[in-house]
């Protein structure tokens, strides 16, 4: 295994900084020597959000502009050694089970449930193990599973019931079950969100449809059931040819968010040398408004902009509550017909 000598530094508690270019607090990661050799400045990093901010200076940026720094230790030139593999960590099942309850105290599942309805939610979360943390008073765990079933990784996310967006204001609310579990030296190796469901042998046939988002692997997974929805949990994320090894095979269509298009068109040849076939959509382009583009939006935010029959439902409710009196008196549900 070859592993680099300058890496981006591991998230612990407290370890990000302000961001030196978007002044947002604890959002930036900066770049650190293995060696432990060079301390470089706060500003040698990068951006968590990399759609709005996209500040990212590389230890070869700091090199090429400090080229004293680069005469001063010169073994740098040397980035990469060959070292013994630490084997993959993996979280206890039974945590990620009991993690999958309380949603009435999940946001993103209060949300969803305004759009799909209760029932339809609570499915698509069993479907991908999504959980429910204590944390920020409730919070959603969108769990790593590979195609084992083990849990690679869980992550924390902080999302508003009534929009359905993350909060990242005052700050980004993002976490790691390992780290509110005090694993020590838990050495993480993210897979896709949604990859356990390639385990599945009725499936191998189908197409697989990657986004960035978590949240948008669901809400496409519910409009557009006959793609199996995969999320590489970001821009980048797990988006990397190690991780990909599991769509040997398969046919691909990847639907990055407005902004990120050509960014991921690059990786594309990478997964075509991995899967039966891999295109890269410009749905989304060809289709969006300059505000719209600005914005950065992705495939779930245009198909959540037509109000689903039990958004419908929900705006009746807020206008005359008796009606929902009604429907817990009798037990009402939407009739399949509204839905289709």
């Amino acid at each position: 295994m070859i592993e680099y000598r300058f890496t981006l530094q591991k998230y612990k508690r407290g370890s990000k900084l302000t961001c030196p270019k978007c002044g947002k607090k604890q959002c930036f990661v900066k770049y650190v020597d293995t060696e432990g050799q060079i301390a470089f400045p706060d500003y040698v990093g990068r951006c968590d959000h990399e759609h709005s901010c996209q500040y990212h200076y590389k230890p070869s940026d700091y090199f090429k502009n400090n080229p004293i720094a680069l005469e001063e230790r010169k073994p740098w030139r040397s980035q990469t050694t060959a070292v013994q593999p630490k084997p993959i960590d993996y979280i206890d099942r039974s945590i990620m089970y009991r993690s999958l309850a309380n949603y009435e105290r999940n946001p993103l599942f209060i949300f969803l449930s305004g759009v799909f309805g209760e029932k339809e939610t609570s499915r698509l979360f069993k479907l991908y193990k999504v959980g429910t943390s204590k944390k920020w008073g409730g919070s959603t765990v969108f769990w790593q599973i590979d195609r084992q079933g083990r849990a690679r990784a869980g992550k924390i996310m902080l999302y508003n019931p009534e929009t359905g967006y993350r909060v990242k204001e005052p700050r980004s609310y993002v976490s790691w079950v390992h780290t509110e579990l005090g694993l020590k030296h838990f050495n993480m190796k993210q897979c896709l969100f949604g990859e356990h469901l390639l385990a599945d042998a009725s499936s191998s046939t189908r197409t697989v449809a990657i986004v960035e988002s978590e949240k948008t692997a669901l809400v496409a997974a519910q409009f557009i059931p006959d793609f199996i929805w995969l999320a590489t949990g970001g821009m980048h994320g797990c988006f990397n040819s190690k991780a990909m090894q599991v769509l040997r095979g398969r046919e691909v269509i990847l639907f990055p968010d407005l902004k990120a298009t050509e960014e991921w068109r690059r990786k594309v040849p990478m997964l075509q040398s991995v899967c039966k076939r891999a295109t890269c959509s410009d749905l989304l382009e060809k289709m969006a408004t300059d505000e719209q583009r600005s914005q950065g939006l992705d495939i779930a935010d245009f198909l959540l902009m037509e109000d689903t029959p039990q958004m419908i439902l929900q705006k009746m409710i807020e206008r005359n509550p008796a009606l929902q009196t009604l429907i817990d008196t009798f037990d009402l549900e939407l009739m399949d017909a509204m839905q289709e």
